[in-house]
């Protein structure tokens, strides 16, 4: 059985080890006004109290987001900083138009996390910080994140976790209810939802991984997602040949 506050407790100084094995000083994140950036910023702030910092990086996002990260930054007294990447995005989309004009849909979309990590990185290395990334278990095994954009980071501290787990660690951290309450989105455009996205619920991906019962549809679709995304959880393949002899 999961119990929060004990996991969180070996969560944060799991994040103390990692920084002390690194060489470096402290932690940066990015806050998106959603549950796992929330409880991944709480932990932070427990870990390194005057050594974190969290990220407010709003392209074209909803405006909801930026004020739920505002309020979970006041909440836990974590040092933030906000970076409008809206600009950058446009000037990049107009920099990629082609004979077909300006990117539009989800292969643009991605570009958004991409320069968020860019960002985090940035300030990572001006302050020796590691970065730290927030994805969860169930969004890992079906690969909703994007590549070298939200998946990036040098630790992922709630990736053995599933949702419903991150909900409970939130709710131990004391995470403000408007945080808790909201529905998961990758903000990427409005109305944008991630059970939408998937067509399944993170209640069906968390039994999945839980090895709980599930509709067989569901399990179908889950093992379909994850098959597909395979390449997003690991290193670029290396030719596996053979060079002769050197």
């Amino acid at each position: 059985m999961f119990k929060p506050e004990e996991y969180g407790e070996q969560l944060v100084k799991w994040l103390q080890k990692k920084v002390a094995e690194s060489g470096r000083e402290g932690l940066v994140l990015g806050v998106s006004g959603g549950i796992d950036s929330a409880a991944v910023a709480a932990l932070a702030k427990r870990a390194f109290p005057e050594s974190s910092l969290g990220l407010i990086m709003p392209c074209e996002s909803n405006p909801r987001d930026r004020e739920d990260a505002l309020l979970l930054a006041r909440h836990i007294d974590l040092p933030a900083l906000e970076v409008d990447l809206g600009p950058v995005y446009a000037a990049f989309l107009t920099a990629l138009k082609g004979p077909g004009g300006k990117p539009e849909g989800l292969h643009a979309a991605n570009i958004k996390p991409r320069l968020r990590m860019i960002t985090l990185y940035y300030h990572a290395s001006r302050q020796r910080y590691l970065v730290t990334g927030t994805g969860n278990a169930s969004e890992l095994v079906t690969g909703y994140f994007t590549k070298y954009g939200d998946a990036g980071g040098d630790i992922a501290p709630l990736a053995l976790l599933v949702k419903r787990e991150v909900v409970q660690l939130a709710e131990y951290l004391g995470i403000p209810s408007p945080i808790l309450k909201k529905p998961p989105s990758a903000g990427l455009w409005s109305g944008q939802t991630d059970e939408g996205d998937m067509g399944v619920t993170y209640e069906a991906i968390d039994a999945y991984l839980r090895g709980e019962p599930l509709k067989e549809e569901e399990r179908q679709r889950i093992m379909a997602m994850e098959a597909r995304s395979s390449h997003k959880r690991f290193m670029p393949a290396v030719p596996d040949l053979d060079l002769g002899e050197k």
